[in-house]
């Protein structure tokens, strides 16, 4: 018998393979006195975006763009948690942080519908531009 596959829903129509999670605790630089120097607690988290099965090619497009400097040449996310003094709060705000990363990754952008000012408005515009110009006339002493 295989290991149960553990499936992470993220969003409505995205799950990640638990497995494609990969975490690694490291000495944090943060609060925490002189067990900083002896405790990992610090999370350093990786998903490999570029190649994930999990993830539909949109949602992918989306995410690397919004992650931004936190994605590798490679396409390998890395996201980094040292808030807290101890491993277990640092992982799941990191945990956390993924998980809301690739919920706005997730959200399909409204495409603008290109629209023409009304024409009252247009008109409205230049009345206003006039009686500036007309304001400025008088300051300077000389009127047309």
């Amino acid at each position: 018998m295989g290991k149960k596959v553990m499936k992470i829903r993220v969003a409505p129509t995205v799950e990640i393979d638990e497995r494609e999670i990969e975490e690694r605790f490291i000495l944090s630089s943060g609060p925490g006195g002189q067990n900083v120097n002896k405790v990992a607690s610090a999370v350093e988290l990786r998903l490999d975006v570029g190649r994930s099965p999990s993830l539909p090619h949109a949602v992918r497009q989306r995410l690397m763009a919004l992650a931004g400097r936190r994605v590798t040449n490679q396409g390998v996310l890395v996201l980094h948690g040292r808030r807290f003094r101890d491993q277990q709060r640092n992982r799941e705000d990191v945990r956390a942080r993924l998980f809301d990363l690739i919920r706005d990754a997730a959200i399909v952008p409204k495409k603008r519908e290109r629209t023409t000012p009304p024409l009252a408005s247009k008109k409205k515009r230049l009345e206003q531009k006039k009686a500036r110009s007309k304001l400025k006339q008088l300051r300077s002493g000389r009127v047309d």
